[in-house]
């Protein structure tokens, strides 16, 4: 048996943690240089980290950040104007319908913020609110995958690949990017891989959608041997591969698979230790939610994130699944509001106390938003036209709100943000220049905003 084939067979055990992609997403130290080393940026940057936090379903702004005192007036009667064709179910449609929700301006920046957050309105000063997003898809599938990677129709890599390509992680011992419950549907893997990028810097993802946030672990994570007898084994694999070097000379792949056993190693001491919430104090469990079955799902999940992020994991997205309200509205907003209002206020405050607010940069929002007409009387239908994201930390200007929809709320008309403009600004404020962070794959040089997207120099601080 070549030594080769025995250095393979040799790993199996530790191997395991290959399953799933893991292994692939693992920091190859290869001649001594990780593909997630970090990297110089391209200009001062702003942010260190990212933290998403992701909406499945298309959360309606009408019903939460962008008020329209028109709509309720006229609450009952036709749309003024052409719906456009796009709309997922258009003989559903009826006549405008109002929010049932009140709104209110909240802090000294007077952000409008619906009373389903509560929490997070207290925190209004720290929101640069965008109201005059829009994207190109009204299917969730497209619109998903277009928010993730920048189009709607070809297999690129995610946000979360490009930023950790661009800047490396500042912890080898953990992967450089991480999403937490991702639903598997609406582009599945695809919102979190890196397509054409080294594999090293796809998503790890931490359980699905559907899978209670307490048991979203990382997968494979303990080998089937004791630790003792995986560490001889990595020390027989790294004497063959020594002596098979000095023999026929060095062999990349089996450098970088040695280093992939190395990390999966480390890993079952790193990363059990940054999920392990208990560790926590009752008043920060509290802060999140965790005490509390409504929002002790998407707190834990945001809780997970911080802690990630303070040990250098670069990039790290929690999602809610269950904002596509066609009928059931005002229920269902309740209830997704409820979930997550407190566990986002909750991740906020904790950042600023802890000082990495202005270091991390987190985002708020879905694939779209909801139409001002009535579907099945009491839903509306995706809105790919206008829409809200926000975000804060990292740079963004705090207490701003940018960009109008019409009176409707249908259209953005006013400092209109399509995905490529915010994927633009989300690089810039890590310090990347989205035109010079380019891939060279099958004879051209690929970026996350293709050929579009400008930075919105009015959301920086």
């Amino acid at each position: 048996m070549q030594r080769r084939t025995l250095l393979q067979q040799l790993g199996t055990s530790l191997g395991t943690l290959a399953l799933s992609g893991f292994l692939t997403h693992a920091a190859r130290r290869a001649t001594g240089t990780s593909p997630l080393a970090m990297r110089e940026t391209h200009f001062v940057p702003r942010a260190k980290r990212v933290i998403v936090l992701f909406m499945f379903g298309g959360p309606s702004h009408l019903d939460s950040f962008d008020p329209k005192p028109q709509l309720t007036r006229h609450h009952g009667q036709p749309l003024p104007f052409q719906a456009p064709r796009v709309l997922s179910f258009p003989l559903r449609h009826g006549n405008l319908v109002g929010s049932p929700f009140r709104f209110q301006r909240h802090g000294e920046s007077g952000t409008w913020v619906s009373d389903r957050f509560p929490h997070l309105a207290k925190l209004a000063d720290d929101l640069c609110v965008v109201n005059s997003m829009h994207c190109s898809n009204s299917r969730h599938g497209g619109a998903v995958l277009e928010w993730h990677t920048g189009t709607d129709t070809f297999i690129r890599p995610s946000l979360g690949s490009w930023v950790t390509y661009g800047l490396g992680s500042e912890n080898q011992d953990l992967p450089g990017y991480i999403t937490i419950c991702q639903a598997l549907s609406q582009g599945g893997a695809n919102n979190f891989g890196s397509a054409f990028l080294p594999a090293a810097f796809q998503g790890t993802p931490l359980g699905s959608g559907g899978i209670a946030a307490s048991e979203a672990l990382i997968p494979f994570i303990r080998g089937k041997n004791p630790r003792h007898l995986q560490q001889l084994e990595l020390e027989m694999l790294r004497k063959m591969a020594a002596a098979q070097n000095q023999e026929i000379g060095s062999d990349p792949q089996g450098t970088a698979r040695l280093a992939s056993f190395e990390l999966a190693l480390r890993m079952q001491n790193e990363a059990p230790l940054a999920q392990d919430l208990a560790s926590e104090s009752t008043a920060t469990q509290r802060l999140y939610g965790l005490n509390d079955p409504a929002t002790e799902d998407f707190g834990r999940q945001c809780l997970m994130a911080r802690r990630f992020a303070e040990r250098g994991v670069r990039f790290v997205q929690c999602n809610s699944n269950g904002w596509d309200h066609h009928s059931q509205l005002e229920q269902g907003m309740t209830n997704m509001c409820r979930a997550v209002d407190q566990p986002i206020a909750g991740l906020l405050t904790d950042l600023k106390q802890r000082g990495m607010l202005e270091e991390t940069l987190v985002i708020w929002g879905g694939e779209f938003g909801r139409t001002p007409t009535a579907e099945n009387a009491n839903g509306r239908d995706h809105n790919p036209h206008g829409f809200t994201v926000w975000m804060a930390g990292g740079g963004v200007r705090a207490g701003l709100t940018y960009g109008q929809t019409d009176d409707y709320g249908y259209y953005a008309v006013e400092g209109k943000v399509h995905f490529h403009d915010l994927h633009a600004t989300i690089l810039h404020l890590l310090g990347l220049d989205h035109q010079r962070l380019t891939f060279r794959y099958a004879g051209r040089d690929f970026r996350l905003t293709d050929v579009h997207g400008a930075v919105v120099h009015d959301l920086l601080a």
